[in-house]
């Protein structure tokens, strides 16, 4: 039977838990072509949002959706590269037209045209020579702005693992003329998140920044409980399946309301369970996962200093004030001036995250759970 659950990919249709706040604002800042940010953890649904809200408009003949993804983008080259096919993809719908747009509006690169095989539609890529050819960034960055306005529609163009330009050589001169392209597209509009919640923040955050106040400024919060309880009892009940309210809650708590581990876990639950849960099941349940994570955990262990692994200790112990005498003497921190350095290389290795009020805590509830059980 197929698991009633589900993690590691988009969370669609009937797993889409909740987020009706986040998608309304989203959605109506695509169709007002407000440039938006989506800031939070790792796995807390950025995706699956933007693909829930861009669902919404991929049926209004009046936008160009655009889903970018820049992981594998190292370089300023790759990101044209991976721009130009994805706004050609999006606003031309058969090969032939593809070809002519290429050459109108971007006349001065020379593409090279290649087509995929055993795709449903044309499956076409453009190549990009840039060795050869003398390229204009102002026409690959007006691009979409140039199509819109001759076509008579809008686009809104959505780019997944943005951090990444941060890590480009020359990064702040590319991130300047990004933003002096984009700001000035007024059938445009932007939406720009990633996996790595520091580097957005300084990005987005920091006042010295290119994309300081560059538009709307969204932090997604935890899925309340009360909205995971009811999805978790229905999905076991879909399958015949009983669960009570309580260990619902248990399920959630034991993860900390991540909603991917909230998937993951109650899908355990539900394969262990026969016909009605209990709460030995949950525990068996959040314990193998532990387990299947153990030696990635302590493989990471061994990539830290003594101090750094006393500091991860400190925050599973729900410590609040990392400076005081008492806390540096009982995890043996070192002195204070210590704690910014330890707090910034743990938050650089996405191994913890400094919430809104100060409140740190770690990314990944198993991991907390795994440290609590063996060093703690």
């Amino acid at each position: 039977m197929e698991s009633p659950f589900v993690y590691g990919k988009m969370a669609e249709n009937e797993f889409f838990i909740d987020r009706e706040k986040e998608t309304k604002q989203l959605l109506g800042n695509f169709r007002g072509l407000v440039n938006t940010a989506i800031i939070s953890p790792r796995r807390w649904g950025k995706t699956s949002l933007v693909n829930k809200a861009l669902a919404e408009l991929d049926n209004d003949k009046g936008f160009f959706t655009v889903r970018m993804d820049i992981f594998n983008c190292r370089t300023e080259e790759q990101f044209y590269k991976t721009y130009i096919n994805a706004i050609l993809q999006a606003s031309a719908s058969k090969l032939d037209e593809m070809v002519t747009m290429m050459k109108r509006y971007i006349g001065s690169i020379g593409p090279k045209f290649s087509i995929g095989e055993g795709s449903q539609s044309y499956g076409l890529t453009v190549g990009i020579d840039f060795k050869e050819t003398q390229y204009s960034e102002d026409e690959i960055l007006d691009l979409p702005q140039r199509i819109a306005e001759e076509k008579g529609k809008k686009f809104v163009i959505c780019i997944d693992e943005f951090q990444n330009v941060g890590e480009y050589a020359e990064s702040l001169a590319f991130q300047r003329k990004l933003r002096s392209h984009w700001q000035l597209h007024n059938s445009v509009c932007y939406c720009l998140y990633g996996s790595k919640r520091h580097m957005l923040l300084d990005i987005f955050g920091n006042y010295e920044m290119p994309f300081y106040k560059f538009g709307d400024l969204m932090f997604l919060d935890k899925i309340a409980e009360a909205d995971w309880i009811p999805y978790i009892k229905g999905q076991f009940g879909k399958s015949g399946k009983v669960i009570s309210d309580d260990l619902c809650a248990t399920i959630v708590q034991l993860v900390d309301a991540h909603p991917y581990y909230v998937q993951q876990l109650a899908h355990q639950v539900w394969l262990r369970t026969e016909t009605e849960c209990s709460e030995a099941v949950v525990t068996e349940a959040h314990q193998s996962i532990i387990d299947q994570m153990k030696l990635l955990f302590s493989n990471l262990l061994d990539s830290l200093t003594p101090k750094q692994i006393n500091f991860l200790v400190a925050v599973v112990d729900r410590v609040e004030n990392f400076s005081s005498k008492a806390t540096l003497d009982k995890y043996e921190l070192g002195t204070s001036a210590n704690i910014k350095n330890l707090r910034k290389a743990l938050l650089h290795r996405d191994l913890i995250d400094v919430l809104p009020g100060g409140k740190t805590e770690l990314q990944d509830p198993i991991f907390a759970a795994w440290l609590k059980q063996q060093v703690v």
